[in-house]
């Protein structure tokens, strides 16, 4: 099937409700689309049943995750009948035409053509037309040097914690992942114009700014000349005014010691945190994923790390059950996690992806077998948290508030170590903003310190996790 490219044309205006499923990078393309329908005269809303359009910004990086996106698609249909639905993301470049097809689906639209959301919604037929009409589709070819998505970062996003994407798509092929498939070669935003961005989001009064990519760690090697990720975080330094900046997850082997340098020498503009995402702890199942690191290697670039950052809060992602995992290479794994500094672990079982090379690998452990390894390793992760938490106490922490409350009027804030607390009610006045607090004897409530003490309690301890 051909897909037809969209025209410009004369919206008409709307109500649209974006839901996002995913990774930060759909969460940092959804709040810009919101930002341009505003622009083009759209309102914004966050309930569909009071939505003209309903645009599904989705994942699809297990079965699981494209089954979540058509069950939303099934409830925004229940919620309002006469919605527009408009699938966008992953699932919508994993199989266009599948995706048109989808019973309730008026619109597609692929991850390069986000940018085009207003365009697509003044090109609908009518209501009568669409349901009885094929879903119009605009889905452009993934190409290993395709041009960098023209999505600017919302200005008036109500998150406190702005991602600010600079690198999208992967060259990669680890044996578990869709992700290139989808997102298509891996390119970057060149440094003068992120630091633009950079600046129009410090000057909206953003506290903290994630560098965000699908493959951070490739920043920069599609550009000429040539630029790598610490330089492009060393020409954003001067441009952060009070604003702080935290890198998300970058693969092991691309973390430099100038890297982490700029982390130690400026603790106040970049966020003491690492997530690096190991994916296995075992070289046989390392091989197997294909992955670019070692076990060892990775060992080291967190002691490494610990040792040159004073009080790095260090993450990871952990897959259990891959291929190749048997019970002897899990606890291996498992015992050399435990042996390291490590803050947590986000856990994952492996699922078996159509379209992958380890959808064909027969020896992936059974389902229960990946639950009960999986159980472990969060435990083990949940406990690890608990001790940060207990080891903050009485510490004063620099932290960015939640813009929202919770139910209960309390606030949560992050460290810029990472770690979750919570503040009491009168932290209204401080939504949105970067502060210092004082942690509980838990460690995880915190109390205000008055803007004039700011700056004076120690924020961190020697050390790391």
């Amino acid at each position: 099937m051909q897909i037809p490219r969209l025209r410009s044309a004369t919206p008409t205006l709307v109500r649209v409700a974006i839901d996002t499923h995913g990774c930060r990078l759909n969460r940092f393309e959804s709040d810009a689309m919101a930002e341009a329908l505003g622009r083009a005269g759209h309102a914004w809303v966050d309930d569909v049943g009071g939505a003209d359009v309903y645009v599904l910004n989705s994942c699809t990086i297990t079965h699981q995750a494209d089954a979540d996106a058509r069950q939303a698609v099934r409830r925004a249909r229940r919620d309002n009948p006469d919605v527009v639905v408009v699938l966008t993301g992953c699932l919508a470049n994993a199989d266009p035409e599948a995706a048109a097809a989808l019973p309730g689906v008026d619109a597609v639209l692929g991850n390069a053509d986000k940018a085009r959301l207003a365009e697509l919604l003044a090109r609908l037929p009518p209501l009568a037309e669409r349901r009885t009409g094929p879903a119009l589709v605009s889905v452009s070819a993934l190409t290993r040097r395709m041009p960098f998505t023209a999505l600017r970062p919302a200005l008036s996003t109500r998150r406190a914690r702005v991602q600010l994407k600079v690198q999208d798509g992967c060259d990669h092929r680890c044996a578990f992942c869709i992700v290139p498939a989808v997102r298509g070669g891996s390119r970057s935003l060149p440094v003068v114009e992120v630091v633009e961005q950079a600046r129009r989001l410090v000057a909206a009064g953003v506290p903290e700014l994630v560098l965000t990519g699908i493959h951070l760690g490739a920043y920069g090697r599609d550009l000429r000349p040539r630029v790598r990720l610490a330089e492009l975080v060393a020409a954003l330094l001067p441009h952060l005014g009070s604003a702080r900046l935290r890198l998300s997850s970058i693969d092991p082997h691309e973390v430099e010691d100038e890297l982490l340098g700029l982390l130690a020498e400026h603790p106040r503009s970049i966020c003491p945190h690492l997530h690096l995402p190991v994916q296995a702890a075992d070289d046989g199942v390392l091989r197997r994923m294909r992955r670019g690191h070692t076990a060892g290697t990775f060992a080291e670039l967190v002691e490494r790390a610990v040792r040159l950052v004073p009080g790095i809060a260090i993450g990871s992602d952990v897959i259990v059950g891959h291929p190749g995992e048997d019970e002897a290479a899990f606890e291996r794994g498992e015992a050399l996690l435990r042996s390291l500094p490590l803050s947590y672990l986000h856990v994952f079982q492996f699922s078996p992806r159509r379209g992958t090379p380890a959808f064909t690998m027969d020896d992936a452990a059974p389902a229960a077998e990946r639950a009960r390894r999986g159980a472990r390793l969060r435990a083990y992760s949940r406990a690890a948290v608990a001790a940060r938490h207990r080891n903050a106490a009485g510490r004063g922490a620099d932290v960015v508030v939640h813009r929202s409350p919770r139910r209960d009027g309390h606030y949560e804030a992050l460290t810029d170590d990472y770690l979750r607390v919570e503040l009491p009610p009168e932290a209204a006045a401080w939504a949105g903003q970067r502060r210092t607090v004082v942690l509980a004897d838990d460690g995880r409530r915190a109390t205000l310190v008055p803007v004039s003490s700011e700056g004076a309690p120690e924020t961190r301890s020697e050390g790391g996790g």
